[in-house]
């Protein structure tokens, strides 16, 4: 296996385990996507690998984008500006589009928050399993700005258009069981068995013709990467426009303080 520095990969009973390790909350940048799509690569590669189970160290799967800063938010970082997002968003959609692009099962464990691009992370496996005490948002109009990551087409996909309207339009924080009711999340287990749920169920997969479970799913998932790829295209350039209003400059100070945004449309 290829030697990572954000993740850890491990196979046994043809179950790969793909754990990413920037705890507690595991932020994330286009080096740590990068490793997680390296490491999908990798199970497609391996012929003892039949499903992989993609899982987190710490309290939060993914609470968003950090884009190297080592910061706790998004707002000190100069790659979260207008020329950021043109210089690193745009490889870092890259990397997300080949998350997508993956030939075997994916099985997230999802605990705490799976927040923004975080949310766009945990729908990147084939289906979740989380606990109660999990959050899922898509708060980019909080932050003044449009969704990335893939999520105009990875959630509709998932929990329907309308509710998918729901999420992004409003911002909200769903609960563990919301998500479930919602079909966002697949399977709802105390948080002490997530990881042995997502486990199981990756193993049930991977019981199966590993042959007929790879051709099955690229009929279920069509043009799924195709179509993440040139949504991100679309994304980023809303993203850029929209970073250099004022709303958006005010949408990351009250997100990171904790308040309602003060927004007056410029």
């Amino acid at each position: 296996m290829t030697k990572y520095t954000d993740i850890a990969v491990d196979v046994a009973a043809h179950v790969m385990t793909v754990e990413i390790r920037r705890p507690p909350n595991n932020f994330f940048d286009h080096s740590l996507i990068r490793q997680i799509a390296d490491a999908f690569a990798e199970a497609d590669a391996d012929p003892d690998c039949r499903a992989i189970v993609l899982a987190a160290q710490g309290k939060n799967f993914c609470a968003g984008a950090n884009f190297g800063t080592g910061r706790d938010d998004t707002s000190g970082s100069a790659d979260f500006t207008e020329e950021g997002f043109r210089n690193t968003t745009g490889i870092l959609y890259r990397e997300a589009a080949r998350l997508f692009g993956n030939e075997k099962p994916v099985v997230g464990a999802i605990q705490g928050a799976a927040i923004g691009g975080g949310l766009g992370l945990a729908l990147v496996p084939d289906f979740r399993v989380a606990c109660p005490e999990a959050r899922f948002a898509a708060n980019f109009v909080k932050l003044g700005i449009h969704q990335g990551f893939g999520l105009s087409i990875s959630l509709p996909r998932v929990i329907g258009q309308q509710a998918a309207s729901m999420m992004l339009l409003t911002g909200r924080r769903l609960t563990g069981e919301e998500a479930l009711s919602l079909g966002l999340v697949d399977v709802l287990v105390p948080q002490e068995q997530l990881r042995a749920e997502a486990h199981r169920l990756a193993s049930e997969i991977a019981e199966n013709a590993p042959l007929a479970v790879k051709s099955v799913r690229a009929t279920l998932r069509g043009e799924l990467a195709a179509a993440v790829a040139k949504a991100t295209e679309h994304e980023l350039k809303e993203q850029q426009w929209l970073r250099a209003t004022e709303d958006a400059q005010e949408g990351i100070r009250s997100v990171a303080e904790r308040r309602p945004g003060r927004f007056h449309a410029r």
